[in-house]
């Protein structure tokens, strides 16, 4: 039986509020017939939930393409909801049924679209300083049974909106961080059942935010403006086919609200005795409520919400109850974790609790704060004295695992704490296990370290006083977090903001969305995400469209490097933060060893690389031709200042190696010669890393392509310092910022950089995935359209298996070693792709597939001998390879 399945409109499942006028359809075939592979499709569209009267038909389309198919003929209009089904043939005619049926929804698509005024607190009770959130409400009539309703709003800071006393949507943190001035976002919300025939209220409490709250550690506030203002229109659809709009204007009213301070740092102050029981009902008094003010404010800049929203994503509940040494009360959530606290109090009108976040004991046991720098991380209650009160903040999250409790009876109860766990909802699609349980703790901290930092922009760190979108953080980690989560659409919506705030010269700032001072830009390996990451979401996603969006973002900094350099093709001027935080930095300094012009170099050459391959994917034959030259020039000039006479390396640290041999920079005998220094300087740290944050995500794949593997799994179970499971043996749940944020002696690296929950290192992932497990695409068929299965096993694993949810489907590969060298590879291709295999120590074994040689295996469509063992091709299926190794 084939089936269509998992019917996806630019990502998402049954979206609304979509400002795209041609939308891209995929989905998925389940079948249970091996090399299953589609011959074409039929997509229909309808108005009608039933699809009785196809408003578009496809027609029977000849093609094998089943992601990413946009929808050019069909012409859409505004706030009108698209209902689609599909069905497919095989390459044997045979055509699939119609798959259940699936919708998008539009969003206004223009700003012409919006009635709404912007609708601020008075500047007399709200002047800028202010940090009380105001509340705003309107009431308005329902005057017939409603069709549909849906609420249109966004922001100046992040708001919450009620509709008759019940919160609407699951969404935080909107309208989300953009580059403000520039792009915007609104959300669309599904409101059909909060409305009743006759009185009716809607209501919306507003923060501070990204947008006028405190930013950097400059105590930086009001970046884009200084009142925060409510964009909202309310569209009511009725049975007869008439429409309300009710739209934010001067009628609205303002109040203050119970959250007198709630800053992303500082963490939120809430006087339960302030609170409007039934403040967004039509019942609710406002009589002494103010008239809302207009405010002028542009609505060109605005855009239907592009990445997936923040939401509550799991609970966890406390470990323990500890009195520190100096004897605090404290609770362990057994996991550093962002997000907030939900508590239930008793006690007296007045009386006040606090609880203060942090991530780790000092080495004493008491409660440590220092790393967080000036952020606060705490919250105020303020009690209302009605018996069991609940609370949880509204604008603000943290990053921690313990919690300090001040004010709360004796003796505290677990059961009346709960973490929540708040970011990015994207889709979880992969994951790595193998035998040793300290590599799968390592996974577990990779994981909880994109979950962490992926709240609405890559932050590099949720703790302290920064929370940015450091470009050089993101473009290190962003292939592995594509294996652990969909993240096309949280980066590409990214992506759109780093090319709003690129420089006109091309330059990137240092942080994205740019918040930082005019000097904060264009170091090598953080600009280069312009171009790394937009090529990797391609990659992974097959998305051609995210190299069409970003390909003058991409050219722009390419453009800005040749501009760049004593000479055009040496980039040897100008601020780069080198290899971070690397391990041969000289005392003092935070830059590691590696000579910055060679590193901005090397990602000169690295990024015009990918970039003449991104022009040839768009068939912009010049820039081909142009900038093919350009790098060909900047690969000679590299050569000529980095490489000797003699075909060394001149720069003789680990990352400069890592970097010539990942980049493609050294061939022929200078390639043999750096791998061979490579691993010699690895012989003299006693096999351990000495690289930062530009090294480090390379270095096991390095290590894994010049044929070390050995090496890199010695790399890899180091348990003492520096290596990643040292983190692991400390107690760590997420990835470190530093090799030794914790010494050996339980002290701490620094107070003033030092958080336990940062991403960078963690894209060791990368490696586990494509290399040990073995799981990676193939350049030339995008996506996992071709898919490569290479697992490399290696000393210290008796088994390793990881899984990937692909936009065609999901792909498994898993390996297991046996006694007498008994080797199991187990492969799992969806339908409509191919894989080549490998069969590591394969050569002259006796393969069998499922119990058969492997020869008379069903959909396995060629057998190669290789130096290294046995290649395959496959169709799609779930496959069971055994063998004998032979080493």
């Amino acid at each position: 039986m084939t089936m269509v399945t998992k019917l996806r409109c630019e990502y998402r499942e049954n979206p609304i509020g979509l400002d795209i006028r041609k939308p891209r359809i995929s989905w998925q075939v389940q079948s249970d017939t091996r090399s299953w592979e589609q011959s074409a499709y039929q997509i229909q569209v309808s108005l009608e939930a039933d699809l009785s009267a196809a408003l578009w038909d496809s027609g029977k389309v000849q093609s094998d393409q089943s992601t990413h198919v946009a929808l050019s003929e069909l012409n859409v209009e505004a706030a009108q909801r698209y209902y689609y089904h599909i069905r497919v043939w095989d390459k044997q005619e045979q055509a699939s049924p119609w798959s259940e049926i699936a919708y998008w929804e539009t969003g206004l698509l223009e700003p012409a679209g919006w009635q709404a005024d912007w609708v601020s607190a008075p500047l007399a009770s709200f002047p800028p300083d202010s940090e009380q959130s105001p509340l705003l409400r309107r009431t308005f009539s329902v005057k017939a049974k409603v069709k549909s309703a849906r609420i249109y709003a966004t922001s100046l800071g992040i708001y919450e909106i009620s509709l008759n006393g019940i919160r609407v949507g699951e969404d935080y943190f909107t309208p989300g961080w953009t580059s403000y001035n520039e792009r915007l976002q609104y959300q669309t919300y599904e409101v059909t059942d909060l409305l009743a025939e006759g009185g009716n209220a809607v209501g919306a409490m507003l923060g501070n935010g990204w947008y006028k709250g405190n930013l950097g550690w400059v105590d930086h506030k009001n970046i884009y403006g200084d009142r925060t203002a409510l964009l909202l229109q309310l569209h009511i659809r009725y049975d007869d086919g008439t429409e309300d709009i009710i739209a934010s204007d001067a009628q609205w009213k303002v109040s203050g609200s119970p959250v007198l301070l709630s800053e992303i740092y500082h963490g939120e102050t809430y006087d339960a005795r302030l609170e409007k029981a039934g403040w967004s009902t039509a019942a609710y008094n406002d009589g002494d409520w103010e008239q809302a003010e207009v405010l002028r404010h542009t609505k060109d800049i605005l855009v239907a919400q592009e990445n997936v929203p923040v939401r509550k994503i799991e609970e966890l509940q406390p470990i323990a109850l500890i009195t520190t040494p100096a004897g605090e009360t404290v609770i362990d959530m057994g996991q550093n974790m962002v997000g907030w606290v939900r508590f239930t109090v008793t006690g007296q009108e007045g009386h006040e609790v606090s609880l203060q976040h942090a991530e780790v004991l000092d080495q004493e046991g008491n409660f440590y704060t220092e790393n967080l720098r000036s952020a606060k991380q705490a919250i105020r209650y303020i009690l209302k004295g009605q018996g069991h009160e609940t609370f949880e903040p509204h604008f603000t999250f943290q990053g921690f695992r313990y919690v300090k409790l001040t004010g709360f009876s004796e003796p505290v109860k677990l059961a009346d704490f709960t973490g929540v766990v708040l970011h990015s909802d994207m889709e979880v699609t992969g994951d790595f296990e193998c035998s040793d349980p300290l590599i799968n703790q390592l996974q577990h901290n990779i994981l909880w370290g994109q979950k962490g930092n992926f709240l609405d922009v890559p932050t590099d760190c949720p703790q302290r006083d920064e929370r940015l979108g450091w470009t050089g953080d993101a473009q290190m980690f962003i292939r592995t977090s594509a294996h652990l989560m969909n993240v096309a659409p949280f980066f590409g919506k990214w992506l759109k903001d780093l090319a709003a705030d690129q420089l006109d010269n091309g330059g990137v700032p240092f942080v994205i969305p740019h918040v930082l001072d005019e000097n904060s830009h264009s170091s090598a390996a953080w600009g280069d995400a312009a171009v790394i990451c937009p090529w990797v979401i391609y990659q992974c996603y097959g998305d051609k469209q995210i190299l069409e969006q970003q390909y003058e973002s991409m050219k722009a900094w390419i453009d800005y490097m040749h501009a760049q350099g004593e000479q055009e093709f040496l980039w040897n001027t100008g601020f780069h933060f080198g290899d971070w935080l690397g391990l041969d930095s000289k005392p003092g300094s935070y830059i590691g060893a590696t000579d910055r012009d060679l590193i901005a170099t090397a990602f000169y050459a690295y990024s015009t690389s990918l970039f003449v391959k991104t022009a040839a994917v768009l068939q912009k034959e010049e820039d081909v031709s142009y900038y093919t030259n350009v790098y060909e020039q900047v690969l000679k000039a590299f050569r000529h200042e980095f490489i000797t006479p003699s075909g060394r390396l001149s720069v003789p640290t680990q990352t400069a190696h890592v970097l010539a041999l990942m980049f493609g920079l050294v061939e022929g005998p200078a390639k043999e010669r750096a791998a061979k220094k490579l691993l010699e300087l690895l012989e003299e740290s006693k096999h351990h890393l000495t690289t930062g944050f530009v090294g480090t995500p390379y270095l096991n794949l390095v290590l894994s392509q010049i044929g070390s593997n050995d090496a890199a799994y010695k790399l890899l179970f180091q348990t003492d310092y520096p290596s990643w499971l040292y983190q692991v043996t400390k107690g760590a749940t997420t990835i470190w910022e530093h090799w030794d944020g914790i010494r050996e002696d339980g002290g701490f690296w620094s107070k003033d950089m030092n958080s336990f929950n940062h991403y960078a290192y963690g894209a060791i992932g990368d490696w586990l995935y494509r290399c040990v497990a073995g799981i990676d695409t193939d350049e030339a068929a995008p996506g996992y359209k071709h898919i490569r299965i290479d697992p490399h096993p290696g000393e210290g694993l008796s088994w390793a298996k990881a899984s990937l949810e692909t936009m065609y489907g999901l792909v498994e590969s898993g390996w297991s070693v046996g006694e007498g060298s008994a080797m199991e590879v187990q492969v799992t291709i969806p339908p409509n792709t191919t894989a080549s295999v490998q069969l590591p120590h394969a050569a002259g074994a006796e393969v069998q597939e499922s119990g058969k040689a492997v020869a008379e295996g069903d959909g396995i469509h060629s057998i190669e001998r290789t130096e290294s063992g046995i290649a395959l091709t496959l169709g799609s299926g779930s496959y069971h390879f055994t063998y004998t190794t032979v080493l």
